[in-house]
């Protein structure tokens, strides 16, 4: 992000290890005033839920809960439905050299359809209506490979887009665009982010899975940044 004072942002929160780290660094830059967080029928809609509560309370911003049954209903994969197994993964389906299509068969098994579109136009009414100037997300490097809709052609499409749909030209901020997971720790760990209440897994347990591909791509990222998860750490359980 450019080193610049912003007026005031609105933050879309899942409570995953990407969204909590780009609230974080976001704060360094502009003044947060909300946080939304979307129920869309995923699996982990009150897990993820309850995590923003805690992380809004440590940063000490208003969080606003937004339902969208619309969006649960016409989604048929498996990050909502529970008809359809989520694909488990392992370090060795996620690594540079192995097979790309294990990784874009994934991303196409937990698709929702024109999910971040439809979060950042809703972001974008609120914080027009609210007269805030930017949208905070937490896309990054390492999604954007298998996820188009975190890459910056998108932050630059829907940017223009923004900039005839919003009079006072609202923007996207994505503060990790550059980032790999480990390096997106390494952030987290260095601005103090909470991920003590992050939640990245697709599923809604009482522990996260450790076999979907959000939860080891969080796994390897701590394992190469050389960090105990917070999370684990809290919950006094033993990754293995």
């Amino acid at each position: 992000m450019e080193d610049i004072i912003i007026n005031a942002s609105i933050a879309l929160l899942s409570s995953g290890l990407d969204s909590v780290t780009a609230v974080s660094l976001a704060r360094e830059h502009t003044e947060v005033k909300l946080a939304l967080v979307f129920d869309y029928g995923q699996r982990s809609a009150k897990r993820e839920i309850e995590c923003s509560k805690k992380i809004c309370e440590h940063f000490g911003i208003g969080l606003q809960v937004i339902e969208l049954g619309w969006l649960a209903g016409i989604t048929k994969t498996s990050l909502v439905n529970t008809d359809s197994d989520v694909p488990a993964m392992s370090l060795e389906k996620i690594a540079g050299d192995a097979d790309p299509s294990i990784t874009i068969e994934s991303a196409k098994s937990v698709w929702v359809p024109n999910r971040n579109g439809v979060l950042i136009n809703i972001a974008a009414s609120f914080a027009e209506s609210m007269g805030y100037e930017n949208v905070i997300v937490g896309f990054n490097r390492e999604e954007a490979v298998t996820f188009p809709d975190n890459s910056s052609d998108f932050i630059g499409a829907i940017n223009g887009s923004l900039s005839y749909s919003t009079l006072n030209g609202v923007k996207v901020l994505a503060p990790l665009i550059g980032l790999d997971k480990k390096n997106i720790v390494l952030k987290a760990m260095e601005s103090k982010a909470p991920l003590e209440y992050s939640w990245s897994c697709y599923q809604g347990g009482e522990l996260p899975c450790g076999v979907c591909e959000s939860c080891v791509r969080r796994k390897r990222a701590f394992d190469e940044a050389g960090i105990a998860d917070p999370l684990f750490v809290r919950l006094g359980v033993t990754q293995g």
